[in-house]
């Protein structure tokens, strides 16, 4: 099985553990390769979510929802797309409207925007706020090819999945590095703290996401440091001056607590413990 094959089991067996478990979140960022190629993928969850069946009994089902939504006519199914360059901000304002009335089938609704990152800043401020006050029984998918080109304010919102082999090079903005530079620094560890959790790790999903860049930049700098490729300078000069060991600790810390955190745990128990253990468990130098 090549990687993007097991990337796609990856993402059908975690889109089947949230279905079984009943785990269904408000708002999905799916981030997507390829278009032509994994939006399947997306209709596929929207239709377990909608018909609660597994991945495996779509198919052969004679399901007469999965037909209407094959065929673009299901009621509750809502799908935006750019006009032009641009999501516009009345074409949210219509979904809003839209699902503002009682459906008629009395289920789950569910509305997907593509090209997410088309989002202008009219448009993104009206669905941050159809975001931040989820309605009972409404989904937001929202499809990208890049995740890092949505507004971070609607990006903390989603829960993110992703159907994209990640590339270990790739470019960190400079409040991720503040944030990196802060969290192994650890003889200033109780100074920051009030800043790492106030002023970086707001919530759980915004957790999700720079405590995931952590892991993804503390890979990258392996890769790169024993491959002989070039390594953003930035990371390098944070990282380095740590040991391996060093490292590799905090990378484990962070991969067994990311595991948590997808689950209902109390985000503040969960930020506590996670802190905590970076500070004591790992051997500084």
């Amino acid at each position: 099985m090549n990687d993007k094959s097991l990337l796609k089991q990856k993402f059908i067996d975690y889109v089947d553990s949230i279905i079984v478990n009943k785990k269904i979140s408000h708002a999905y960022l799916i981030e997507l390769s390829d278009y032509e190629e994994d939006y399947n993928y997306v209709l596929s969850f929207v239709k377990m979510i909608l018909c609660d069946i597994s991945y495996e009994k779509l198919f052969g089902s004679n399901n007469n929802l999965i037909s209407q939504i094959d065929n673009n006519n299901y009621l509750d199914l809502k799908v935006i797309e750019p006009i032009g360059n641009s999501i516009r901000k009345s074409q949210l304002t219509d979904l809003q409207d839209d699902f503002s009335n009682t459906s008629l089938i009395n289920g789950k609704r569910i509305y997907i925007i593509k090209n997410a990152e088309k989002l202008n800043s009219s448009s993104a401020n009206t669905i941050l706020k159809f975001l931040e006050e989820p309605v009972d029984n409404v989904v937001a998918i929202l499809v990208t090819t890049n995740r890092y080109k949505i507004i971070k304010t609607i990006l903390s919102r989603c829960q993110i999945l992703s159907l994209k082999e990640e590339k270990l090079d790739f470019d960190y903005d400079d409040e991720f590095i503040d944030f990196l530079s802060l969290l192994l620094n650890p003889k200033n560890f109780f100074i920051n703290y009030k800043s790492i959790t106030e002023s970086y790790l707001v919530d759980k999903n915004v957790a999700l996401n720079y405590f995931g860049l952590v892991e993804k930049s503390i890979i990258s700098f392996f890769h790169n440091k024993y491959s002989g490729d070039s390594v953003d300078k930035r990371i390098y000069d944070v990282l380095s001056s740590k040991t391996d060991s060093y490292l590799l600790k905090y990378l484990s810390i962070i991969e067994s607590e990311l595991k948590k955190l997808n689950y209902n745990v109390n985000f503040k128990l969960w930020l506590d413990s996670i802190l905590a253990r970076l500070l004591v468990e790992v051997n500084y130098d």
